[in-house]
């Protein structure tokens, strides 16, 4: 793809160079999904956070590209091609990735978008594209393929019914789908009594268990602790590419006026980081009024709204267990302790619901340990990939 435009079946493949339609590429899922049932468009300013090459983390050290789809001069579908050279030394093969994929109900624009960011990927060289990801692989990622009238999440991507046959009519093929499951949560959660008996961090005799809360005056050392557990755990997992120093600083740049010490759980054995969960308020809770473009007026009810914690749900963005003890007794039972002890803070937390998400439809223990608690997923979002 060359960097000039592209018409084909009266589509015209736009690449964003400018201010305008970098504008445009950001706020146009508000605009194509505004009127379907189940959609809640997030903040303007959290989506430049996660886009904008001038705000994201993700253009510190990788690269990507971004397309417009017009069809009679409208604005109809996007997509972003990119190279993320973590990814590349995680994978050790020639994966290029797409995200940042919406369109209307057309098979032809979904087609000719994705063309778009294989002809860009191949021009670098890439042999394989693999996607949705927004941008990298600990972000926004997969298409939803189920849930979307369930209560939306924050980072956790929605898409209309129709996006996911249109892209497998491209030939990208599934290739792994991450489910989530929301839990209700609080002292009177009617599903709290099915967590297994017996499991709670102060009724395990194996070894000196100890937990604690963040500590908000160490709250970028905390996030570093946070960071090496999280890539400890997964690093052998499908998809996984490590998360970065610079991801976690603008991680916690973002969350850090959001977060109660109740929020994060850190297990220590012998005052060795074992376990490690955060679980995020939830934005969508306290933006249903206000719109994706608050006025000021807007952004003082918004900030009012979170500096008194009036979320009432959250969601789990980072869970992980050491290798260290993976295989040992104590790692089998660690996941039952950490979803045990986010229980037990559910006198203290605000929140009605909880998710747990990106669970991988192969990680069998995780969810078979879940299920105990919700029988089934609340929603489902599909990773495609394809030869190139």
């Amino acid at each position: 793809m060359s960097t000039n435009s592209c018409t084909m079946n009266n589509i015209k493949i736009v690449p964003v160079q400018t201010k305008k339609q970098l504008k445009v590429f950001i706020r146009l899922p508000r605009l194509l999904y505004q009127n379907i049932s189940g959609y809640t468009p997030p903040l303007d300013w959290q989506e430049s956070s996660l886009l904008d090459p001038k705000k994201a983390a993700f253009f510190k050290y990788g690269s990507a590209k971004y397309f417009l789809a017009f069809k009679d001069n409208n604005p109809v579908g996007r997509i972003s091609a990119q190279l993320d050279p973590n990814a590349l030394r995680q994978w050790k093969k020639p994966i290029g990735l797409f995200g940042a994929l919406d369109a209307i109900d057309d098979a032809e624009v979904v087609k000719e978008l994705i063309n778009a960011a294989i002809q860009w990927l191949k021009s670098n060289g890439m042999q394989k594209i693999r996607g949705p990801y927004t941008l990298t692989a600990n972000s926004e990622i997969g298409t939803m393929l189920q849930g979307q009238k369930v209560l939306p999440t924050v980072a956790i991507p929605w898409h209309p019914t129709w996006l996911n046959a249109h892209i497998e009519s491209t030939g990208l093929e599934k290739v792994m789908d991450l489910l989530s499951y929301q839990m209700e949560f609080g002292s009177d959660a009617k599903n709290a009594h099915k967590i297994p008996a017996g499991l709670k961090m102060g009724s395990i005799k194996l070894g000196n268990i100890t937990t604690r809360k963040l500590d908000t005056k160490e709250i970028d050392r905390d996030g570093e602790i946070l960071r090496q557990l999280y890539n400890d755990a997964w690093h052998d997992t499908w998809g996984f590419v490590p998360l970065t120093s610079i991801e976690m600083s603008v991680l916690i740049k973002d969350l850090k006026f959001m977060l109660k010490p109740e929020n994060f759980v850190l297990v220590e054995q012998n005052y060795t980081p074992v376990a490690v969960a955060l679980v995020i308020p939830n934005i969508y809770d306290v933006i249903q009024d206000i719109g994706p473009d608050p006025s000021i007026f807007g952004f003082a009810k918004l900030f009012y709204r979170i500096l008194r914690h009036q979320f009432h749900s959250a969601r789990v963005i980072l869970l992980g267990i050491s290798a260290s003890i993976r295989d040992t007794a104590l790692g089998a039972l660690m996941p039952s302790l950490v979803i045990s002890e986010l229980f037990e803070r559910g006198e203290i937390l605000p929140y009605k619901t909880i998710e747990l998400g990106w669970i991988l439809e192969t990680n069998h223990g995780m969810r078979n340990l879940i299920e105990r608690i919700v029988s089934k997923p609340s929603k489902i979002h599909r990773m495609y990939e394809k030869n190139i």
